[in-house]
């Protein structure tokens, strides 16, 4: 098997699922019973978070918890809205965002909130410019995701907090940091509201946090006990261990694995540039870890059933599915109808790479002559 869809999930690390098991072993109290196995298992908890925080330089209390990104998303952006309602109900997006902050932004809009999407230049870039134009004084947030899923842009950060924060100081900054973690550096500094899931970088699924800047103040989503504010119920330890153990191993030697995983890239271009009828949606702000690609002809949905044929597994949109990011980076409808993301883990191997390659362009050939 040749997997090359990390962007989407990633298999649990070793380090990672000794965590899970171990703890689930031996964890079993809750941490809300008033007993000797009961304190243990929050004194694990304790132990984590502290862990994680100090991976990131945050506080303890800044971390939430989640299910993953998406759940994240939904605490951050409808949280904010709600709490800050009063002060105004405009939101800027960016036109590169994962699906969930758009359903997020769809329900928004239908109790009454604003919703503008702030352009980018024709290499991904936010446009500094279009965003200070559309921050106004009734602004609450603002969100713009690190990395992007599709084409694998990634957003300068801390200049956009400093344009928002110089137009408007009030206004949050949140960013779906899913695509991020484990693969570039990141400064949970640089946002006001972070979301995170630990499937992307090794980790188990199911299992994510929200950063929130302890200055912030956002209306709880779901309900169920004071204990854990934002989000009531059951923490889940061996879960949250496990996320902590995966964090602190994909965190080590970024810069390493960014120039393996570099050169695995170049190799992909230099032969899929060669191809006809074949475009690459590639930016110098691409990182190396996300490779998109689209077709003039051939179905992306029949390359991708030939290549699962042979084992070999990548990401592609579905028959007429627009690629949002690739629409709009290149605004070329039938471009970003046909595309084929190709995601890279410091795990694939060049033997991996060649094999795909060779594979590729035999069934590309293949279906451009049957075409």
């Amino acid at each position: 098997m040749i997997y090359l869809d990390y962007a989407g999930t990633t298999p649990m690390s070793l380090e990672a699922l000794d965590a899970y098991t171990k703890n689930a072993k031996e964890y079993i109290g809750s941490i809300s019973s008033n007993n000797g196995i009961g304190y243990l298992a929050k004194n694990k908890l304790n132990e984590t978070t502290k862990e994680i925080s100090d991976l990131f330089n945050i506080m303890d209390r800044e971390i939430i918890y989640t299910s993953g990104a998406t759940e994240a998303n939904n605490m951050a952006i409808i949280g904010a809205a709600l709490a800050n309602h009063k002060r105004g109900k405009h939101i800027i997006v960016s036109k590169l965002e994962h699906p969930s902050i758009y359903e997020i932004c769809n329900y928004l809009e239908s109790i009454g909130f604003e919703i503008s999407y702030v352009d980018n230049d024709g290499d991904g870039l936010i446009s500094f410019d279009d965003l200070k134009s559309k921050l106004r004084e009734d602004t609450i947030l603002v969100s713009i995701c690190a990395v992007n899923s599709e084409t694998g842009i990634r957003q300068p950060l801390k200049m956009l907090r400093q344009i928002i924060k110089k137009e408007n100081e009030l206004t949050l900054f949140h960013s779906d940091l899913s695509q991020a973690i484990g693969k570039t550096s990141i400064n949970f500094r640089d946002v006001d509201l972070g979301s995170v899931s630990a499937h992307k970088f090794y980790g188990p699924k199911g299992i994510g946090f929200l950063y929130k800047n302890d200055t912030v103040k956002i209306t709880p989503i779901i309900y169920g006990n004071k204990n854990n504010y934002y989000k009531p119920g059951m923490p889940a330890l061996p879960l949250i261990v496990s996320m902590a153990s995966a964090l602190k191993a994909s965190l080590k030697d970024l810069d390493k694995r960014e120039r393996y995983i570099s050169l695995l890239n170049d190799r992909i271009v230099e032969k899929l540039e060669k191809m006809p009828n074949l475009k690459i949606n590639k930016t110098k702000y691409s990182i190396p870890h996300i490779l998109n690609v689209s077709f003039d002809k051939v179905s992306a949905e029949m390359i991708s059933a030939h290549l699962s044929d042979k084992e070999i597994y990548i990401n592609v949109n579905k028959s007429n599915e627009i690629s949002n990011a690739v629409m709009a980076i290149y605004n070329d409808l039938e471009r970003s109808k046909r595309t084929m993301r190709i995601s890279l883990s410091h795990l694939t191997t060049i033997l991996e790479i060649n094999r795909f390659l060779e594979v590729f362009e035999l069934e590309y050939e293949s279906l451009n002559k049957f075409d």
